[in-house]
């Protein structure tokens, strides 16, 4: 018989509906899962949200997130949240016992991260982070190849997430341009991607050189339910005092080098997350707004005819057969989180804990304050 698991989602704002998603589709493209999840109950101080998940298959909502992780039915909790009720949160799923699925950067800077590393530890349970673009199919098929040493050894490496979400000065200063409530801001929100994926493909970094930027000081204050994609007109202006921009160069460990930077508030790439690894023999590069395409390069033993090849994902690559029959019927977003839901099901299923968890945050974190130390110090700093 199928084992249930009982599903608690604390934050039912658009992550928590794409966590919830997630997990009603796993038995539509994974079938033989061998678990299947219960949407028991969905906390958020919104009644909106409340009778938005209620509508969506949730048994019970409630306004306070502590009754989701004491409630008897709940076996896995996810927490979609502001960074600063990550650390409080996710310690008290963990004292509880209870596995936890969570949103980077899980706190508001590497001490709340090494916190919940630590408890998880100690409570045994499995953990997973929110790095879905690890789940992409082409990014699956670029890292074994770069595994099986078809594009040699990487000695180059590039990796950027430029967003374009807060490129207006109008846009509104929501939770995330607040260092009290948010912790860093593009570091946090999205250099967080660009590092996990370059320790996933390449390796840990272990030292680099930082800078960080704020290029819009102050924005209108925003209304009730404004999210940091709103717009809003008014004077009353808020100081932003986290980071708008931020920029690395890196050595690996292995002795590669490269570069780091995100954005959000640039103009042209709308969500440009890239990365480019170049090898002794070949080089790869993919970026999200083309996520199903890979460009793959190779050295030719006479040197005519080379140029990048653009593969299109298809049932050949890993997980892309479970959503689409084939190459050129792409794979969206979504789709993603239900690969990472089945990632951390079959992770609770087994009771062996899978990447990513609270660990690879950790990795990642310490590499973000890498970052803000460096911007700081102006010089090279241990990322490790």
């Amino acid at each position: 018989m199928e084992r249930q698991i009982g599903i608690g989602v604390v934050g039912m704002g658009w992550m928590g509906r794409v966590h919830a998603s997630a997990y009603r589709r796993l038995p539509e493209h994974f079938p033989d899962l061998g678990v299947r999840p219960r949407l028991a109950v969905a906390a958020d101080v919104s009644g909106d949200r409340r009778r938005h998940a209620a509508l969506i298959g949730f048994e019970d909502t409630t306004g306070d997130w502590r009754a989701v992780v004491e409630d008897p039915r709940v076996e896995v909790v996810n927490v979609t949240l502001p960074n600063a009720m990550h650390r409080e949160v996710a310690l008290a799923t963990l004292e509880a016992g209870k596995h936890l699925w969570m949103e980077k950067p899980v706190g508001r800077g590497v001490e709340d991260t090494a916190a919940v590393a630590e408890a998880a530890r100690r409570a045994g349970v499995v953990t997973a982070v929110g790095f879905c673009y690890r789940f992409a199919p082409a990014v699956q098929h670029a890292r074994a190849l770069i595994q099986a040493g078809e594009i040699g050894e990487v000695n180059h490496y590039r990796g950027v997430f430029l967003a374009d979400y807060a490129n207006r000065p109008d846009a509104a200063a929501s939770w995330r341009f607040d260092r009290a409530t948010a912790g860093s801001g593009a570091l946090g929100d999205l250099m967080a991607h660009v590092v996990d994926m370059t320790h996933h493909l390449v390796g840990p970094i272990e030292r680099l050189s930082g800078r960080t930027a704020t290029m819009i000081p102050h924005r209108p204050r925003p209304t009730a339910e404004g999210t940091h994609f709103s717009r809003v007109e008014s004077d009353d202006l808020v100081a932003v005092d986290n980071e708008d921009w931020a920029a690395a160069l890196f050595e690996l460990a292995g002795g590669a080098v490269g570069s780091l930077e995100a954005s959000r508030v640039i103009v042209g790439p709308r969500a440009r997350m890239r990365f480019e690894a170049h090898g002794t023999r070949g080089a790869l590069a993919w970026e999200l707004e083309r996520m199903n395409e890979l460009e793959r390069f190779q050295l030719s033993e006479d040197g005519v005819d080379e140029g990048y090849t653009t593969i299109l994902a298809g049932a050949g690559h890993p997980d892309f057969g479970a959503f689409q029959p084939g190459a050129g019927v792409p794979m969206g977003y979504d789709d993603l989180r239900v690969l990472e839901a089945r990632n951390f099901l079959t992770a609770v299923r087994d009771g062996e804990q899978r990447e990513p968890g609270v660990e690879e945050m950790l990795e990642c974190a310490r590499v973000l304050d890498a970052i803000e130390r460096s911007a700081r110090s102006g010089g090279w700093e241990t990322a490790r």
